[in-house]
């Protein structure tokens, strides 16, 4: 498990997302993922929507179904699959500010709480899917994040997480230089390998039905983000006034290590399909 030199809360997560919130949504979008492309010639807005539909794909979501969105964000993937798949979904964000974004924008059957997905406060076997789409990587404690998701399926639910990954037995500069302060400065608490998460599933009691490294797939994701992001600064003085200002800037000096993370196959992007054995 790759550690940052300097420890990240819930609290330090939630300051992230609410001091970052317009340069997110100017160079994410309202989705705050990755895109996945499998023809190539997707727009940035049709590989995203493509993930989101890969998940409710991978958990088989059917009308009428009790779901988890963990680390929602601005709720745009709750909406989607509600919309689409006419399931019912409760998301959990630690930010207000996306909170507050997915309020302007609700639906019936979507509801956002502003929550450490760890306290949800959910009753048990209350939910029969569940996602985690590039959430698991800011939660403190990851075996807690395994046995609360767990906890609230029913038997034989569905979990599906997207997840940046640390490469296996990655060198020492790999670590030193891009994992490491990859992790520090995203707010990232650690991330883990393959091996590691796949191990704390087990543990929590899910079955492992399935895993894919999409890595190939989504790393032009943060080249577009690069380009926007250079785009807002030349352009738009607010956005050079927040990058510059904000506590948080670290976050922005990092995509070009993200970039070469992809490169280099010191972070990989994995796709993991568990289920909750029947009782």
């Amino acid at each position: 498990m790759i550690v940052p030199d300097i420890s990240q809360d819930a609290v330090a997560v939630a300051d992230h997302y609410d001091d970052l919130d317009p340069i997110y949504r100017s160079v994410w979008g309202d989705h705050v993922h990755h895109g996945l492309w499998t023809t190539g010639r997707e727009t940035p807005s049709e590989a995203v929507e493509a993930l989101v539909d890969t998940v409710g794909d991978r958990l088989g979501l059917m009308p009428g179904q009790e779901c988890v969105d963990i680390g929602c964000g601005y709720g745009s993937t709750a909406r989607r699959l509600a919309v689409k798949r006419g399931v019912r979904v409760t998301g959990f964000t630690l930010s207000a500010e996306q909170a507050h974004y997915a309020a302007a924008h609700s639906l019936p059957d979507v509801d956002i709480q502003v929550r450490d997905w760890l306290t949800n406060g959910l009753p048990g076997a209350s939910a029969e899917a569940a996602w985690a789409i590039e959430s698991s990587e800011h939660m403190v404690d990851k075996p807690k994040f395994f046995a609360e998701a767990h906890r609230v399926l029913v038997p034989g639910g569905g979990f599906v997480i997207c997840a940046w990954l640390a490469e296996t037995d990655a060198s020492r500069w790999k670590v030193r230089y891009l994992l490491e302060p990859i992790c520090r400065e995203g707010r990232l608490p650690s991330m883990g390998t393959r091996e590691e998460y796949e191990e704390m599933a087990t543990a929590a009691g899910f079955t492992v039905t399935g895993y894919e490294d999409v890595s190939t797939r989504v790393a032009r994701t943060w080249m577009i983000c690069a380009g926007r992001l250079l785009k807002a600064l030349l352009v738009d003085p607010g956005t050079r006034r927040l990058a510059l200002g904000t506590r948080n800037r670290g976050a922005i000096l990092s995509i070009p290590r993200l970039i070469l993370a992809y490169r280099t196959d010191a972070m990989r992007y994995g796709i993991f399909t568990l289920s909750k054995t029947g009782e």
